[in-house]
């Protein structure tokens, strides 16, 4: 697959995780996936940010937790904004929290961090020389983002208003969110996709598919309304067992589920995230098997 040098706005883009101690998060991460990591912080700034690499392109990032925030380790989703300032006055007017204002990083880009209604914390980032991962989609790299919430109908106002997302529901209960046009962006670096996906039984539309929403039920009170990711990987039972032998917890053990086998893992320090593999015979699965792995 080519690298990965531009997204469009109202896609995630970029992910990276906060950790108390980021030097073991490092030492997990590249055990686990093969990432290289490279620190890119200047001398004596106040924190520590380690670029992940797969194939010498940009995959991940591991970060130490700032000062005054929480020591609580965790991912974060990026989406692609042509304006961190304008997003930042949609996220306001459409109910949510702008939790750091927007501010330059560097010259890589502008980001801000923001709550939607829920309380699940979301990134966004305006690109100038950084442009967000350089591969995705490949074993080792970001496969999707995906939104636990426990109002459906609120998140789509919400994301709806801010970034344009529309929703389509696949068989076995399970929701995407959709960016009207991304197939078509898509396609102009892969002009086989659509005929592709429907080779796999895709459904219409399958293509502008930017990211999942889970619905957090009235039984999962351990939920909280949250971000999360998943890895794509070439065996999920084996990146389960060689994640429990760096240190990390394994939350749901692989099963099968819609369209992959996945796990869901805890690493050393607590940042939990799905990893999963593509199994195209498992397309017809419903939605027992998926609630099995949103209840981790």
């Amino acid at each position: 697959m080519p690298e990965r040098d531009r997204y469009i706005a109202g896609v995630p883009c970029w992910i990276d995780t906060s950790q108390p101690d980021p030097e073991a998060a490092v030492d997990f991460y590249s055990g686990l996936f093969g990432w290289e990591f490279e620190s890119v912080m200047p001398p004596g700034a106040p924190g520590k940010y380690f670029m992940g690499r797969l194939g010498g392109r940009d995959v991940a990032a591991v970060s130490s937790i700032p000062e005054g925030v929480p020591a609580t380790a965790m991912w974060d989703t990026y989406v692609w904004v042509d304006s961190a300032d304008e997003t930042a006055s949609r996220v306001r007017d459409a109910g949510g929290t702008v939790v750091k204002e927007p501010f330059d990083v560097m010259d890589s880009g502008r980001m801000a961090v923001f709550k939607d209604p829920e309380g699940a914390v979301f990134c966004v980032w305006q690109a100038r020389s950084f442009r967000g991962a350089g591969v995705v989609n490949e074993p080792g790299s970001l496969n999707f983002n995906t939104l636990d919430t426990r109002d459906v109908d609120g998140a789509k106002r919400f994301y709806g208003a801010v970034f344009g997302w529309e929703s389509l529901e696949l068989d076995g209960g399970v929701e995407m969110w959709t960016l009207p046009g991304y197939g078509d962006h898509l396609e102009q670096d892969d002009p086989e996709l659509r005929k592709r996906l429907a080779e796999f039984g895709g459904p219409t539309g399958f293509e502008d598919v930017v990211a999942s929403i889970n619905s957090i039920t009235d039984d999962q009170p351990q939920l909280a309304p949250q971000w999360g990711l998943t890895f794509s990987v070439e065996d999920a039972d084996a990146v389960a067992k060689k994640a429990e032998e760096l240190g990390a917890t394994i939350v749901v053990p692989p099963l099968d589920a819609p369209w992959v086998r996945i796990t869901v893992i805890a690493d050393p320090q607590g940042a939990t995230f799905a990893a999963s593999k593509f199994v195209a015979e498992n397309a017809g699965l419903g939605a027992q098997a998926d609630a099995a792995v949103r209840a981790g």
